[in-house]
C-alpha cells in the first residue's frame, strides 16, 4: 500500500511593481531551510554513529538542519527528548526507538504536531504512526549466522544467546538464528537480555561462562553484544575453534576480529548503515515533496566470515 504524503508548504511570492509604467516581476523567494530531528536508541553504537553522520551530511548538503539526541537506551528520556524537539518546530524526524512499545507516547505527540516519521532499523510497535520504515532484513541476518553454525558444528551442542527483547530488530535476528538451528541438536543453556550493549553483554557472559564453560557457540543480537561476549570468553580462556561467536552488524571492529584469524568471532550477519541512512533521507525528502512512499523499504543482509571479509574491508562499513 502506498500513502500520499502532503508536503510542507513550498510557496513562492510573485511581487509586481511598476517602474516607468512597466510591470516588473521580482524573483520568487527561496524556500526556508527545514529542521529535521534524529533520535536512536544508543548514540555511542558505531552502527548508529555511521547512520547519523550520513543523514547529517545529506541533510546539510541540501541546506537544511539536523538536530539530534542520544537517549542512551533510556525509553523515558527518549520521549522527553522528542517532545523537546517538537517544541523546536521540527519538520520531520528520523526515529529509531529504544523500546518498540515504550515509544508510543512520543508517537502520539508527533502525530498531534503533524510531524512525519521515518522509522529506521528497529520498527515501532504500531507502524500506522509512521510515514515509512526502512531497515535491514533482520530475520535473515540472524538466520545466516545460524545456518553457518549448523555447518560448522554438525553435532550440535550447548549454546548461549544474548538478546534484547525490547528491540524488535534483535528479536527478529534471534528468531532467525533459532529457526536456523532448530532440529540440529543444539541446546540453548541460557538466553539473557544484554540490552545490545558491550559492557552489559560482557558482564552477563562472564557469569554465564562460569556455569557453562563447554558452550560451542554464543549468538549476540548485535556486534557490540558479540564483542562483549568475546571479552568474557577471552578472560575465561576459551580457545579458538572450541567456541564460535556470532554477531549482527558487520561493523569494522567485528570485521577486524574476523580478519585477524585468531579471534573467537566466527561471523556477523552484516547490514549497511550507509544504505539505511541514504534510503531514510530519500524517503524524508519524498515526503517533503508530496510524493508517494511505500510503507517499508527493506535493506539486504548477508553473512561475513573469514571466507569473504577481505571483500568488505575492515576500515569502514559496507
Amino acid at each position: 500500500m502506498k500513502r500520499k504524503m502532503i508536503s510542507a508548504v513550498l510557496c513562492t511570492a510573485m511581487v509586481v511593481t511598476t517602474m516607468a509604467g512597466a510591470a516588473v516581476t521580482v524573483s520568487a523567494e527561496e524556500k526556508e531551510p527545514r529542521k529535521f530531528a534524529y533520535t536512536c536508541m544508543d548514540g555511542t553504537n558505531p552502527f548508529f554513529v555511521t547512520i547519523e553522520d550520513a543523514i547529517r551530511k545529506a541533510v546539510e548538503a541540501n541546506g537544511d538542519e539536523l538536530i539530534s539526541t542520544d537517549p542512551a537506551n533510556d525509553a523515558s528520556l527518549q520521549i522527553t527528548q522528542i517532545e523537546d524537539m517538537i517544541a523546536q518546530g521540527i519538520d520531520g524526524i528520523f526515529l529509531n526507538p529504544v523500546e518498540a512499545e515504550g515509544i508510543l507516547p512520543a508517537l502520539d505527540a508527533l502525530k498531534e504536531a503533524d510531524v512525519p516519521i521515518v522509522n529506521f532499523d528497529t520498527e515501532v510497535a504500531d507502524l500506522t504512526y509512521v510515514a515509512s520504515y526502512t531497515g535491514s532484513d533482520n530475520y535473515n541476518a540472524g538466520k545466516v549466522c545460524g545456518e553457518d553454525l549448523v555447518k560448522k558444528c554438525p553435532d550440535g551442542g550447548p549454546i548461549i544467546i544474548l538478546d534484547c527483547p525490547t528491540m524488535n530488530s534483535i528479536t527478529d535476528r534471534t528468531k532467525g538464528f533459532r529457526d536456523a538451528i532448530e532440529g540440529h541438536n543444539f541446546e540453548i543453556v541460557a538466553q539473557q537480555d544484554a540490552k545490545g550493549n558491550l559492557e552489559t553483554s560482557m558482564g552477563i557472559a562472564e557469569d554465564l561462562l562460569q556455569a557453562h564453560s563447554d558452550v560451542v557457540a554464543i549468538f549476540g543480537g548485535n556486534d557490540p553484544t558479540a564483542l562483549g561476549a568475546l571479552a568474557a570468553a577471552n578472560a575465561a580462556g576459551l580457545e579458538k575453534g572450541k567456541c564460535l561467536i556470532y554477531g549482527v552488524d558487520g561493523s569494522p571492529d567485528i570485521k577486524a576480529e574476523i580478519a585477524s584469524g585468531e579471534s573467537l568471532i566466527e561471523g556477523s550477519g552484516a547490514q549497511s548503515p550507509i544504505a539505511i541512512a541514504e534510503k531514510s533521507v530519500e524517503i524524508m525528502y519524498d515526503i517533503m515533496d508530496g510524493k508517494e512512499v511505500d510503507d517499508r523499504y527493506p535493506v539486504d543482509t548477508f553473512l561475513i566470515t573469514a571466507d569473504n571479509v577481505e571483500e568488505y574491508g575492515t576500515d569502514g562499513w559496507q
